[in-house]
């Protein structure tokens, strides 16, 4: 089987695949039913990736199986790897977990004879996002080769960020990041920082990040942020008639982003979550194929 844990896994080639056949479901609503079980393991809350994993697996026929902490043996301190290889002895074939660690680090050099799903590690991964993004702007724009795509806001702490930059770039995108100097992330020197005022009326794509607050020590301004970097309401007046609004969610209105631009028809933010069940349908298909094999997993 196949293991989805760092975009960077991913080649051009298989990121065409899993955006092929997402539009496939999503234009036929048909899908070959599989055999399998699928655990979400679940250390941090979640609505949008969650629920649309379940919804994937329902559409495959696949057994679902949901994970709580707090009823688990990881709140007695279970590790992450015997979690897993507890799974693995039940006979789970894919299980997808999201986790405020870098937990792929945590694996490296594990065997694991069955696929592991990214759906979020810290700040630093979450590939299945990245796909669904991509996917939202290749149903706008026949090719995203030379796309402009500006990323904004709390970049520092943005795994959203990071797994659309590898992918994005794979496809031929030009990807550029705005917002406040102390959200600049110090592992990716080598991406553009924008003005966001400039960036506004000369990107395709403007995909605005929700402030972390849970991952700063220190409260942030809501007002002001939403002024200086926020897509207002005067920002939205200026923004390309044909350029795309997006957001990972959840939505902070009136601190990212106000209610005007998720109304707007430029915004592709609930299409994005529709989207995000055609991709993970793709993802858990693909990595149910070629059958059982003992691999090392690696970030």
């Amino acid at each position: 089987m196949n293991s989805l844990v760092s975009s960077k896994d991913l080649g051009r080639h298989t990121i065409e695949l899993l955006l092929q056949n997402a539009q496939a479901y999503a234009d036929t609503n048909q899908v070959g039913q599989k055999h399998g079980t699928v655990v979400n393991l679940f250390f941090e809350n979640s609505t949008r990736t969650d629920l649309s994993f379940q919804m994937a697996a329902q559409r495959l026929g696949l057994q679902t199986l949901n994970f709580t902490v707090g009823h688990s043996s990881a709140s007695k301190g279970e590790s992450l790897l015997d979690t897993l290889e507890t799974l693995e002895a039940l006979g789970v074939d894919v299980v997808v977990i999201r986790h405020q660690i870098d937990w792929p680090k945590e694996l490296e050099g594990c065997k694991l004879n069955l696929s592991l799903v990214n759906a979020g590690s810290g700040a630093f991964e979450h590939p299945t996002q990245a796909l669904l993004d991509a996917f939202t702007m290749r149903q706008h724009f026949p090719s995203l080769r030379g796309l402009k795509v500006t990323i904004v806001g709390d970049i520092r702490h943005s795994r959203v960020a990071r797994s659309n930059l590898h992918i994005l770039t794979e496809l031929g995108a030009n990807v550029q990041f705005a917002g406040p100097d102390f959200f600049r992330p110090d592992d990716l020197p080598e991406v553009p920082w924008v003005d966001l005022d400039r960036a506004v009326e000369e990107t395709d794509v403007l995909m605005m990040l929700r402030v972390q607050h849970e991952r700063h020590a220190e409260s942030i301004d809501v007002s002001s942020y939403h002024e200086r970097y926020g897509l207002s309401e005067q920002r939205l007046a200026r923004l390309r008639g044909d350029a795309l609004i997006m957001h990972p969610g959840p939505v902070n209105r009136g601190v990212e982003i106000c209610s005007a631009a998720m109304d707007d028809p430029r915004s592709q933010i609930l299409k994005q979550v529709s989207n995000g069940v055609e991709i993970r349908t793709a993802v858990l298909n693909w990595c149910l194929q070629g059958g059982k094999h003992g691999k090392l997993v690696s970030a």
